[in-house]
């Protein structure tokens, strides 16, 4: 009986298995058809980065490159914020290493360092060779990699809720699961094929409060591209090796000359102002910090002209303007 019993367990593992091998490229097929790539590609040190190029021409305003945060793609900065620049700048949209449309450079985790040299040199053969730099949350981090690893090519930062020192929270455990070995290659196919569509648009609404999420901004996002098994395993891995990148990283802030513009909102929950934008305009001579009042970690859509005013004024500090 127990022979039995273990023959069908054996092969309701093995159906469910069958099963999620099938449906999750479906998924991901979909998802692609749905939601294609906006832009060009890159060939950068032999790996494919999608850029989305957008507002004035090459050399009549100032170069402006725009990265997105965790698990997040180029269509984060094309619903509101690039826009809103188009009038006043030549704009440059990434998808990170790993995510959106672009290649991953390590299967251990891009970090924020490599993501920032993969970035400057594709800007750089655009014709970008000393941009403004914007980045949110995740992207800040990148944002200041680029500044501390190549200052000579940056004009100005700009960081949005961006992350910028380290912290004493645990990793969460769902980066816990996805980053370990059994998690990618387990937990990640069976999210990719079966959680639904409804929970991930649910979950934008932690991700913007105490604001609501914008109308059509989930559509033109495009959820379930992150929920592809190349995604979800990039952003994992990238995350659970970024406080290691930025205790690294975050010594090196009081060198910094470029003019540092910086907006988070005061309710922001998921990259706390007191933990990571304090403290960088503590440790910058030449950050300055916009805070926004009862504004959560989306500030780039929710509050689009006070994320645009920065730029700005980065723009000027930098004699772009």
């Amino acid at each position: 009986m127990s022979a039995i019993l273990a023959l069908a367990v054996t092969l309701g593992f093995a159906g469910v298995a069958g099963f999620t091998a099938l449906r999750a490229p479906l998924r991901e097929a979909e998802s692609i058809a749905n939601h294609p790539p906006q832009g060009q590609f890159l060939n950068v040190d032999g790996h494919q980065i999608h850029v989305v190029e957008r507002g004035q021409p090459q050399g009549s305003a100032p170069d402006l490159v725009l990265i997105h945060g965790s698990n997040g793609s180029i269509r984060d900065m094309t619903f509101r914020l690039s826009p809103a620049l188009e009038e006043a700048y030549r704009i440059l949209i990434f998808d990170r290493p790993g995510l959106g449309y672009s290649d991953a450079i390590s299967a251990d985790g891009t970090s924020i360092q490599t993501q920032a040299a993969i970035l400057q040199k594709a800007s750089a053969r655009l014709g970008a060779q000393r941009p403004i730099v914007l980045g949110q949350s995740y992207g800040g981090a990148v944002a200041l990699a680029w500044a501390t690893e190549f200052p000579q090519h940056t004009a100005a930062v700009v960081s949005v809720s961006g992350v910028s020192h380290p912290w004493d929270a645990e990793l969460p455990t769902f980066y816990k699961l996805t980053s370990s070995r059994f998690g990618s290659a387990v937990i990640v196919p069976l999210l990719t094929a079966f959680v639904p569509k409804s929970y991930v648009r649910d979950s934008l609404k932690d991700v913007f409060a105490p604001q609501a999420v914008p109308d059509g901004f989930a559509d033109h996002f495009g959820l379930a591209m992150s929920l592809r098994r190349s995604s979800l395993r990039a952003n994992a891995k990238q995350r659970a090796n970024l406080l290691t990148e930025v205790e690294a990283m975050a010594p090196k802030y009081p060198d910094l000359s470029m003019p540092i513009e910086v907006v988070h909102g005061t309710a922001d929950t998921t990259v706390g102002i007191s933990i990571h934008a304090e403290r960088l305009v503590a440790d910058s001579r030449t950050a300055r910090l916009t805070p926004l009042p009862d504004v959560g970690h989306m500030p780039h859509q929710t509050h689009t002209q006070e994320v645009v005013a920065a730029v700005h004024r980065a723009a000027t500090r930098a004699n772009l303007r």
